[in-house]
């Protein structure tokens, strides 16, 4: 019995998950960090909340006797990627990473690309004064002291520090080019504020914004660990873990 551990909850995750958790010779457990508080849960067994650290994580690789370890957290899960990493290494156990693309400008499209959340925070003030902010609920203390007025969109509430001029609406994805059209002309918005996400759940966005003229400011990926194998797609990392010994 091969035993493989998923990381993350998205839904490449949850897909991933769906394909394997029913071939034999297989054990599948998902782990999910826990942060948001009614999360979609994959099929077959789940864990949730997180390892402590490095340390944690190798000792419960060992502990479970875990043969390969596929990450598919979100793309800005960049501590849980650096550990996932680190603690496969000291274990010896395989991992792979399933990231999908990010997102490509195309004609039309007015973006602007900031590495960290206070760069993108900072050009604001430049190019409009109503903020659709959809970085996440743990990521507005960059945004705290703009004098701005901000939609904020998220699926849990979000935490402070948080800005003073803000409008919260609690949604989770998919999302359509006609719902997101909408939105950003009732709040009369004129700048989109997100992360390099990828994928089409929340892709909608970005394609309203280029229908109306409006400009976006894309915060970039973090960089993955030195050395990890990257695949894009669900059915790769599925290849991998059945031909993975």
């Amino acid at each position: 019995m091969s035993r493989v551990l998923i990381l993350g909850g998205t839904r490449e995750a949850r897909r991933l998950a769906a394909v394997l958790v029913d071939r034999p010779g297989l054990h599948v457990t998902s782990s999910l960090a826990g942060r948001v508080r009614t999360p979609s849960l994959p099929p077959g067994e789940v864990r949730i909340g997180g390892f402590g650290g490095v340390d944690g994580l190798a000792g419960w690789l060992r502990d479970k006797a875990v043969d390969a370890v596929v990450d598919a957290t979100h793309p800005f899960a960049a501590r849980m990627s650096a550990n996932a990493a680190a603690a496969t290494a000291r274990a010896g156990v395989a991992l792979l990473v399933l990231r999908r693309p990010g997102w490509t400008a195309g004609p039309g499209d007015d973006w602007r690309w900031a590495d960290t959340l206070p760069e993108a925070a900072a050009l604001l003030p430049s190019l409009g004064e109503r903020i659709f902010l959809t970085t996440g609920r743990q990521d507005l203390a960059s945004f705290a002291d703009l004098d701005l007025w901000f939609l904020v969109r998220s699926v849990d509430a979000p935490e402070p520090p948080a800005p003073q001029r803000m409008h919260v609406l609690l949604d989770r994805g998919p999302f359509t080019v006609d719902g997101e059209r909408t939105l950003l002309r009732e709040h009369r918005i004129d700048v989109l504020v997100t992360k390099d996400s990828g994928g089409d759940m929340t892709a909608a966005k970005l394609v309203a914004a280029r229908e109306l003229g409006i400009p976006v400011v894309i915060q970039s990926r973090p960089p993955l660990p030195a050395g990890v194998t990257v695949v894009p797609t669900v059915a790769a990392a599925a290849d991998w873990v059945v031909r993975h010994p």
